[in-house]
């Protein structure tokens, strides 16, 4: 049985279609590589995709001791995908990329080395690109240590995630949101993106 260590929800402040799991002091977004549609990392950072370009998500954190069983049902969320993230410091932390920080537990009490989180969203589509000023997307992240293992799919059923994973199929390596026909990113948004990866 699963131990669980921690539990807390609360809101964070998405910039840019994004917020970031981090150790102290990365804040430098790796190159968009979104395979799976949602999160993709590198050692001490990890990138949660949102649908919104801007404003706040409602977001709740477990950690736990060990390996979280396989969910019985994701009918409830749009995403469901486990991911293998390293912390190098041992404190990574969910992360907001221009705003404070949530008061959220410690993502990886365990020490530096390899987690894995499954990341459950819901909501995407409903708010496309837009700036928002109430939480219309939800997430729940499920951490635990464990080996670095390939992404494990549970559910991909979202409009947004299925553009972003097609573009990642497409253009493998890039620095800023895709284009996605029929909806369109904000040029300026991805031109800041840009320049803060450059």
């Amino acid at each position: 049985m699963s131990e669980l260590v921690a539990k807390a929800s609360g809101h964070v402040q998405v910039e840019y279609h994004a917020f970031h799991l981090a150790d102290p002091g990365e804040y430098v977004q790796p190159s968009f590589q979104p395979d799976n549609g949602l999160i993709f990392s590198r050692p001490g950072l990890a990138v949660v995709l949102t649908g919104v370009n801007s404003g706040p998500v409602s977001l709740t954190v477990e950690v736990f001791r060990r390996a979280v069983p396989p969910p019985g049902s994701v009918e409830a969320w749009d995403e469901v995908v486990e991911h293998s993230v390293e912390s190098v410091s041992g404190h990574m932390r969910v992360a907001a990329l221009m705003d404070d920080r949530p008061e959220l537990p410690v993502l990886t009490p365990f020490g530096p080395g390899h987690y894995r989180i499954r990341v459950h969203a819901r909501g995407r589509d409903h708010a496309y690109d837009a700036h928002v000023t109430e939480p219309l997307e939800h997430y729940l992240l499920q951490v635990w240590p464990g080996q670095q293992e390939p992404d494990l799919v549970y559910r991909h059923s979202d409009r947004y995630g299925q553009t972003t994973r097609q573009a990642a199929h497409e253009q493998p390596e890039q620095v800023a949101p895709p284009a996605a026909p029929g909806d369109g990113w904000k040029r300026a948004a991805s031109d800041r993106l840009h320049r803060r990866n450059a």
